[in-house]
């Protein structure tokens, strides 16, 4: 591609971190004239958010975690209709959180591959998407080593987390009146291939953490309300929710740091294993704070509504799409 070539570039968003990531490397391509492909799948997260950021999405195949064989069915239907959408008009390159229809399509195309990744315990969305990347990119929290195993050919660290790309500047989306204290409680993702046999306790939490102040469950999945949990009535953008909490409690996941990103006292409980970029933003001073479950309650009650002002730190990190802009820009002038 020659310098200053108009690039059509794909992101293909299968969760609704993927979506976040996904509307800011958007934001950044279209300022330098590119054209941008948005896909995403049907996933309690997806949609919902790309409405709220007024972002438009092809949906293409849907989220079915039931069995082993519904993953693969859906996975195999999404392949299938990514090769009919790109077999006149390909992608220049292909950019993802680690999709798997992505990846696979791509290499298949011949498509570059840049993907972002953090999270160590996925164990089968690691050896289904690293192989293929061309450019890895990833927080420095991560030892380098953990991906070559898994064949990363080159791989870029930067000083940071994943979700420093949509909170760097975050603005709030709307303004929430709950009662205070407010405790925030995100379900573990129970659905996922790394959660297999792994005890979601989030739900015993919220009941226990009712003394404390008004505690509100977010689910993952849609289903049978429950009287005992108070759980919001329409989707809800996890970014501007935790900016009005006192309390954020999660297992690990992406809304832990969006919280403690924005200085609110956050809880991740460590049930699936060593998350480095948990412990890299606490080691930075971030009010996160990674305990075993037993532990939850006595940090609660210790930093519930001590909110930080954390802008200095966040200043110091890097922002990860300045980073693949360098890889796409890299890729383009070859």
């Amino acid at each position: 591609m020659a310098n200053g070539e108009k690039m059509k570039i794909w992101y293909d968003a299968c969760t609704g971190k993927h979506v976040r990531y996904a509307v800011a490397v958007a934001k950044r391509f279209r300022e330098l004239g590119h054209e941008m492909i948005l896909t995403t799948r049907r996933h309690p997260d997806t949609t919902a958010l790309a409405n709220i950021l007024n972002e438009k999405f092809t949906v293409v195949g849907a989220y079915n975690p039931r069995s082993l064989y519904t993953r693969l069915k859906e996975s195999a239907r999404r392949m299938l209709q990514f090769c009919k959408m790109f077999e006149e008009n390909p992608p220049d390159i292909a950019i993802a959180h680690q999709s798997v229809e992505l990846c696979r399509v791509a290499f298949g195309l011949n498509i570059p591959i840049i993907l972002t990744a953090d999270t160590p315990h996925a164990y089968a969305v690691n050896k289904l998407t690293i192989p293929f990347s061309d450019t890895l990119i990833t927080s420095e929290a991560i030892p380098k080593n953990f991906f070559k195993k898994y064949g990363a050919q080159k791989i870029i660290q930067f000083k940071g987390v994943d979700e420093v790309a949509w909170i760097k500047n975050f603005r709030p989306t709307k303004k929430y009146q709950f009662e205070k204290p407010l405790i925030i409680i995100r379900q573990m993702e129970t659905r996922a291939s790394y959660a297999i046999g792994k005890t979601d306790i989030t739900e015993k939490l919220t009941k226990k953490l009712s003394s404390l102040g008004n505690v509100l469950f977010l689910p993952r999945f849609h289903g049978k309300r429950k009287k005992e949990l108070k759980i919001p009535k329409e989707y809800i953008d996890s970014a501007t929710l935790v900016a009005h909490a006192d309390l954020v409690i999660g297992i690990g996941g992406t809304i832990t740091r969006e919280a403690a990103l924005q200085g609110i006292p956050t809880i991740a409980i460590s049930t699936l294993g060593y998350s480095y970029v948990n412990h890299y933003l606490a080691k930075k001073g971030f009010p996160l704070f990674i305990v075993k479950p037993s532990k939850v309650l006595t940090y609660a009650k210790k930093h519930i509504g001590k909110k930080l002002d954390v802008r200095e730190k966040l200043k110091e990190l890097e922002n990860p799409v300045d980073v693949v802009e360098k890889a796409v820009r890299e890729i383009k002038n070859k």
